[in-house]
C-alpha cells in the first residue's frame, strides 16, 4: 500500500509543478496554482510566480489598510503598529509604526505595494528550479524507495517505465529484501538473548548456548570449536547463511500447505463449505491433521481442523508455518504493530478530545459542530492510518535499529508446545461459567411492594376519609 501511494503521488504528470507551486508559494506568501506551471522552464515560471505574488500583494495591502486604518473610525483609533508588523511579517521588511505615520493613510497603500514588489522581485527561488525538471518525479520515487527499502534504482534506467511497471519493480525488490530480513532476524534475536555484559561493559556472548540454540534451530552440525576464532560479524553471517536455508524450506512447506487446502477443496477459490462437508469422511481430514504433526510438529485436532471454511483453513495452516520457521519476526512484527497502535489510537483519542472541546467555536462561523466534528474525527482517523502504515514499514524495513530490549522480548525457544484447541462444547461451558462467576457478589434484589395494591376509588388507608386518588394518591 506505501508504494503503490507514493509512486502514484510521485510519477503522477503535475507532480513536480504542484511541488514547485507549494514550495514557491511559501516563499512569496500567496497561493498558486499547479496548473499554471505545467510545461514551464524555471526562467518563465519564476516570473510568473513573482507577477502573480505582485498581485495578490495588492489585494492584501488594501484588506490591510482597511481593518487597521479603517475610514469610519477616528484617526486616534488607528492601528499603525499592527499594519506596520503585518508588512514586516509578510514579506520580511523593516518598517516601524510611526515611519507610516508620516506617509498617512492617502500614501500608505502605494508605499507598501513598492516595498512588496522590491521583496518579491529579490527573493531568490533558484532552490527549487530542479522541481521543474522532467525526471524530478522519478528522481524522488527513487529516492523514497532508497530510504524505505534501502533499495538502489538508477534513474536513467527506470525513467522510461510506467507507473505499474516501477511499482511492480519496487514491490518485488522490496519482497526480496525483506526476505533477507527474515532471514536475519533470527540471528539478531539470539545474539541479543545470548549476549550479555561483564564486569567492565564489554559484551560477551555464550558460545555454548548459541552452539545449541543453532543447532536445533536450524538443525545444522555445530560445534563451539568452529565459532573459537569468529569475530561477531563472521558469526551472524554465517548463522544467516543457515538461517537463509531454512528460509527455502518454509517457503517449500507453504506451497505444500496450500496443496493440502486444494486437495480438500480443489481448485475453485471460496466457498462456504467447511473441512467435514468437503471431505465427506474420504479420509482427507485425517491425511491434513498428520501432515501437520509430521511437518510441522503441530496438534491441531481433527475435530478442530474439522469446522473450518477454505479461508480460516488456509490462514491456519499457513500461520502453523510461520510458527514453526519464523517464530522470531512473526513476534517482532504483531508487537511493533500492536505498540504503534496503541500509541497512535491514544493520541487520536486526545486530539478527540480537543476537538470535542473547541469544535463548539464553528458555530461562530454558522458551521453546525456536529457535522464539523464528525468531518474532523474522520479526518484525523485517516491520518492516523496513514501515520501507522508510514511508521509501521520504516521500523520494519530498519530491524537492526530496533532496541535491543525490544528484540529481546520476542525471544522464542526453538522449542514450543502446541497444545490442542478446546472444543466447540468445551469453550461454551468455560464462557458460561465465566459468566456466572465474574461477578462475586450476587445482584441487590429490587424492592418490591409484594402487599395488596390500593385502588384509585378505594378509601385511603390513612382514616382521612377521602378516597386515595384524592388524599396521598396524588403524590403518585
Amino acid at each position: 500500500q506505501q508504494v503503490h501511494d507514493h509512486l502514484t503521488e510521485f510519477l503522477a504528470k503535475d507532480y513536480g509543478a504542484a511541488t514547485f507551486a507549494k514550495a514557491i508559494g511559501s516563499e512569496l506568501m500567496c497561493e498558486l496554482d499547479p496548473r499554471d506551471f505545467r510545461g514551464m522552464d524555471f526562467a518563465t515560471a519564476e516570473a510568473q510566480a513573482k507577477e502573480t505574488a505582485e498581485r495578490m500583494a495588492e489585494g492584501q495591502i488594501f484588506d490591510a489598510i482597511e481593518e487597521n486604518l479603517p475610514e469610519d473610525a477616528e484617526a486616534d483609533e488607528w492601528n499603525w503598529e499592527a499594519l506596520a508588523k503585518f508588512a514586516n511579517t509578510r514579506w520580511n521588511l523593516n518598517l516601524r509604526d510611526r515611519d507610516l505615520k508620516k506617509i498617512g493613510r492617502e500614501g500608505i497603500a502605494e508605499m507598501l505595494q513598492e516595498k512588496a514588489r522590491e521583496a518579491i522581485q529579490q527573493t531568490d527561488l533558484s532552490g527549487h528550479s530542479r522541481l521543474l525538471d522532467e525526471d524530478y518525479g522519478v528522481r524522488t520515487a527513487c529516492a523514497w524507495a532508497q530510504y524505505k527499502f534501502g533499495l538502489h534504482f538508477d534513474v536513467d534506467e527506470v525513467k522510461n517505465l510506467d507507473t505499474a511497471a516501477f511499482e511492480a519493480s519496487v514491490k518485488e525488490r522490496a519482497r526480496e529484501a525483506y526476505e533477507l530480513k527474515e532471514a536475519e532476524y533470527p540471528v539478531m534475536a539470539a545474539l541479543s538473548h545470548f549476549t550479555a555484559r561483564d564486569a567492565s561493559g564489554q559484551k560477551r556472548y555464550d558460545r555454548d548456548q548459541l552452539v545449541a540454540w543453532a543447532r536445533e534451530r536450524f538443525n545444522i552440525e555445530l560445534n563451539v570449536d568452529d565459532l573459537r576464532n569468529m569475530q561477531r560479524d563472521e558469526i551472524k553471517q554465517m548463522l544467516v547463511e543457515y538461517s537463509r536455508g531454512l528460509q527455502k524450506q518454509a517457503n517449500q512447506t507453504l506451497v505444500e500447505a496450500h496443496q493440502q487446502v486444494v486437495k480438500i477443496f480443489g481448485d475453485e477459490p471460496g466457498g462456504q463449505l467447511t473441512v467435514r462437508a468437503a471431505t465427506g469422511g474420504n479420509g482427507a481430514l485425517s491425511s491434513l491433521a498428520g501432515w501437520l504433526r509430521e511437518r510441522l510438529d503441530s496438534q491441531l485436532s481433527e475435530e478442530f481442523l474439522a469446522e473450518m471454511d477454505r479461508v480460516e483453513l488456509e490462514q491456519k495452516l499457513n500461520g502453523a508455518v510461520e510458527d514453526r520457521f519464523r517464530p522470531e519476526i512473526r513476534r517482532m512484527e504483531r508487537a511493533l504493530v500492536l505498540q504503534l497502535l496503541d500509541t497512535a489510537w491514544k493520541d487520536h483519542l486526545l486530539a478527540m478530545d480537543h476537538l470535542k472541546s473547541s469544535v463548539g467555536l464553528r458555530g461562530y462561523a454558522q458551521i453546525d459542530p456536529k457535522v464539523e466534528y464528525k468531518r474532523e474525527g474522520m479526518r484525523t482517523f485517516d491520518v492516523m492510518w496513514v501515520s501507522v502504515g508510514e511508521r509501521v514499514t520504516d521500523l520494519i524495513f530498519r530491524m537492526e535499529q530496533l532496541d535491543e530490549n525490544f528484540v529481546g522480548s520476542t525471544w522464542t525457544e526453538s522449542q514450543a508446545t502446541h497444545d490442542s484447541p478446546p472444543s466447540t462444547g468445551m469453550m461454551t461451558s468455560d464462557q458460561q461459567t465465566a459468566v456466572e462467576n465474574s461477578d462475586s457478589q450476587a445482584k441487590p434484589e429490587p424492592i418490591r411492594n409484594r402487599g395488596q395494591r390500593v385502588g384509585r376509588n378505594d378509601p385511603c388507608p390513612c382514616g382521612s376519609g377521602k378516597k386515595y386518588k384524592q388524599c396521598h394518591g396524588k403524590a403518585g
